[in-house]
């Protein structure tokens, strides 16, 4: 009984330790669409020199969780290890039929609706293990939506860390001021991820992220 309590103890030590050393599980979580693959990938290229998932302007390209192991990033003689993890994106419901406006048959509009489905509920359970999570919002969007407010409702459940990253502020119609305004107690950081503007206004925000990790 000792011995397991003496090793329970000092798993938490090292656990500590690691996490000290800047091993952090970081989740994209958002809608459909927001920029959460392109931004994971940006990240991955910069770090990297490779993608972590393919990008599409059908929704729900990403249908299950993906992640990359060891993302190591140096900024300002700091140096912190992530272990990134791209979900699916996140939606009250989804329904076959918008697939179709795509070009997608019915059966491959099902099938995908289907997967989707799957991949949303696969996305909230990973929450619980998360460390910390930037969300990612389309700029050009209402804020205000109900999936929006839902995701953020059940980060400040857990607890969990969070930075919202209004995306696609390189498209006019892109309003980051109303990602702001929407919510105001959380960072908000306006980027592109698909022309890398912002990028390191969005590193030094990742970094004060992860002083908030317990």
């Amino acid at each position: 009984m000792v011995i397991k309590i003496l090793r329970n103890f000092a798993r938490r030590i090292f656990s500590n330790l690691f996490k000290k050393k800047g091993k952090i599980k970081l989740g994209f979580y958002g809608p459909p669409n927001a920029g959460k693959t392109s931004l994971a990938n940006r990240l991955c290229q910069d770090v990297l020199g490779e993608d972590l998932g393919t990008v599409s302007n059908v929704p729900h390209e990403t249908r299950n969780v993906q992640f990359k192991e060891k993302v190591v990033i140096e900024k300002n003689r700091k140096k912190i290890e992530f272990k990134l993890i791209d979900t699916p994106g996140i939606a009250t419901k989804v329904d076959f039929e918008d697939f179709l406006k795509f070009g997608l048959k019915k059966k491959e509009a099902q099938a995908r609706s289907k997967e989707a489905t799957q991949g949303i509920i696969e996305a909230i359970k990973w929450l619980d293990d998360m460390d910390a999570v930037i969300v990612v919002l389309d700029s050009t969007a209402n804020p205000y939506s109900q999936v929006n407010i839902t995701i953020i409702g059940n980060l400040v459940a857990r607890k969990i860390p969070v930075l919202i990253v209004g995306n696609k502020i390189d498209l006019k119609k892109a309003n980051i001021k109303k990602v702001q305004n929407a919510f105001p107690e959380y960072d908000v950081i306006g980027i592109s991820a698909k022309t890398g503007k912002n990028m390191d206004d969005f590193y030094e925000s990742l970094f004060k992220l992860v002083k908030k990790v317990k």
